[in-house]
């Protein structure tokens, strides 16, 4: 007799799918009251985690773009005071007016250099003793950017070279009369010539040829310290009898002939 395979009956499939369903259902029930035993535990921190990033995140946003809505309107005021500035006359004293409250306002760098504009209009208009004051001030400026802070010492210096001390000149302008520095050239003549009215030219001469050999000086600068240095008797990088040789035959050459008038149209 034939064996029948033994496959599971209707009833059987029916009992298998509800005891499935059950288990999930159970499972799920078991999920959801696990959520909430977790929500009832942490939710309150959790929600106030969220609220307190997303706050923050606002503030930020706020924040930047307040800064940055500061920042362009600091400019456009800088620009407006250039724009007078370039007009001269009484617009010099309206750009100096503007520029005043932007020298407390803004970011270090923002206020260093409308204090750097407001001293140089006062020295343009002949007021040298207030615009070496605020020269000065900026130099000392600890929270101001050091380029800014090494630019006004020099400008103060400079300002005020024929009434200071030549040993106050030396001493102010020593950190930036030093090979490497940008300001070497400009600060280096003005020590070298403070040396000079000292009466210490072995101390002037090698700076000024260590000057005329540097070529991040300006150039304008290096043509004055190597003559003077080559009249002090040292080696500023150049022949001096060669340049005064040029010079003396470019003064004996013939003057060139005039060019002949265009003959007159018949």
């Amino acid at each position: 007799m034939a064996l029948t395979p033994n496959t599971p009956s209707k009833q059987q499939e029916r009992d298998a799918a509800a005891n499935d369903g059950f288990l999930r259902e159970v499972d799920e029930a078991l999920r959801q009251d696990d959520l909430l035993r977790i929500g009832q535990r942490y939710g309150k921190p959790l929600a106030g985690l969220i609220i307190a990033g997303l706050l923050g995140l606002a503030g930020y946003l706020y924040w930047d773009h307040t800064r940055n809505q500061a920042a362009a309107e600091l400019s456009e005021r800088t620009i407006l005071a250039l724009d007078r500035l370039g007009s001269g006359g009484v617009a010099a004293d309206a750009a100096a007016r503007d520029l005043e409250p932007l020298m407390k306002e803004g970011g270090a760098g923002s206020r260093a250099n409308a204090a750097m504009l407001h001293a140089a209009i006062l020295q343009e208009q002949g007021k040298s003793d207030l615009a070496a004051k605020e020269f000065a001030a900026l130099a000392g400026d600890s929270t101001a950017p050091q380029p800014f802070r090494d630019l006004a010492l020099l400008r103060s210096v400079s300002i005020q070279f024929d009434t200071l001390p030549p040993a106050e000149v030396i001493s102010r302008l020593k950190p930036l009369a030093v090979p490497g520095n940008p300001w070497f050239g400009s600060a280096g003549e003005l020590t070298a010539i403070a040396y000079l009215k000292m009466g210490q030219p072995d101390k002037a001469g090698p700076l000024l040829a260590a000057i005329g050999k540097d070529e991040k000086a300006p150039r304008s600068v290096r043509g004055r310290v190597r003559q003077l240095a080559g009249q002090l008797g040292y080696d500023a990088g150049v022949d001096m009898q060669q340049i005064e040789a040029a010079g003396k035959n470019a003064a004996a050459a013939p003057a060139p002939a005039p060019a002949a008038a265009p003959a007159a149209k018949q």
